[in-house]
């Protein structure tokens, strides 16, 4: 599976800009941040901090606008249809990468669109009810060997789906249904109401509820331990193999932007991410920051295509 990589070399490095877009002639009005999925999961997060923070740098406020439905796949299309003026983008996670390859007819291309900005990443969490009889990984996999078990994310192809299913189907070897749902905040919310055994869900959608004793962390898909979850042991640990995968959240836009306003959205981000008071509320929510130049966040974008098409193919998954 795919490994943890570090943060890019130049996140904190803001990049300059020519004098036509740095005296602001964009954005002169609201830009929207359509958002892959429903409330409550990475790309919600990550968008509603982004748009908090940018009004100190934006002299008009971002719209946060949800749209969740076929693991990202909603939400994209409808972006590489907008207009490519700069005041739409989309804020996805790598199912943006995995989509493609998961797919014959995604609706989108990724050459549609243009990378703005890598924001930050995080590990994935499996995670129980806190009054289930599973405690660990171990007890889910017996579980899964006297009976089939389920288990919940944010939807087809997104990259906690796919590190359940590595586990518990390739790993553990037990029969296991996936029931997908159109973000990781539902996800979280069926789990609770005992409608499913497992969630599969990057951190940010359930440190809370962990934290707040409504929910058990298994396992985390993260090298190390996560601080905000000590307790919480890696897969690593656990003795069923070395599985480290992150979700990532980028913002993009349809390809035809103009490149100055892509270079201005990257170096405000960038911006945001070099302010010890915005690191402190990625860390609190679980993430960490990645950021990097337009042409550092592309590649990083175009190697997660390739890798995860090795992990589709490797685990014969489609959707058609």
């Amino acid at each position: 599976m795919i490994g943890r990589r570090p943060v890019l070399g130049a996140a904190l490095a803001v990049p300059a800009l020519g004098t036509t877009w740095a005296q602001g002639s964009w954005p002169d009005r609201p830009v929207r941040f359509v958002v892959a999925f429903a409330p409550g999961g990475p790309a919600d997060i990550i968008a509603r901090l982004l748009a908090h923070a940018l009004r100190e740098l934006w002299p008009h406020p971002v719209l946060v606008e949800n749209r969740g439905g076929a693991g990202g796949n909603v939400a994209a299309q409808a972006v590489g249809r907008a207009a490519a003026d700069g005041y739409t983008a989309l804020v996805t996670t790598s199912a943006f990468a995995v989509n493609p390859s998961l797919s014959r007819n995604a609706g989108y291309r990724p050459a549609d669109f243009a990378v703005a900005a890598l924001v930050a990443g995080t590990a994935n969490l499996f995670a129980v009810r806190a009054e289930s009889e599973i405690r660990t990984l171990g007890d889910l996999v017996a579980l899964g060997r006297r009976r089939p078990v389920n288990f919940g994310s944010a939807g087809v192809g997104s990259t906690p789906h796919l590190s359940a299913e590595n586990l518990l189907k390739r790993v553990a070897g037990v029969e296991a249904q996936h029931i997908p749902y159109a973000g990781a905040g539902p996800a979280m919310t069926a789990l609770l109401g005992g409608q499913i055994d497992l969630t599969s869900v990057a951190l940010p959608a359930a440190i809370q509820m962990v934290q707040g004793g409504r929910a058990r962390g298994l396992a985390v898909t993260s090298a190390a331990r996560v601080p905000a979850l000590p307790e919480v042991p890696t897969v690593t640990e656990t003795g069923f193999g070395s599985i480290v995968d992150l979700t990532w959240v980028c913002l993009l836009f349809p390809a035809a932007v103009p490149d100055g306003i892509l270079e201005r959205v990257n170096a405000d981000i960038g911006r945001l991410l070099a302010q010890p008071a915005f690191l402190a509320q990625l860390a609190a929510t679980g993430f960490d920051p990645i950021g990097g130049t337009r042409a550092e966040a592309g590649r990083y974008v175009a190697d997660e295509i390739r890798r995860w098409a090795e992990v589709v193919q490797a685990l014969r998954l489609s959707i058609d």
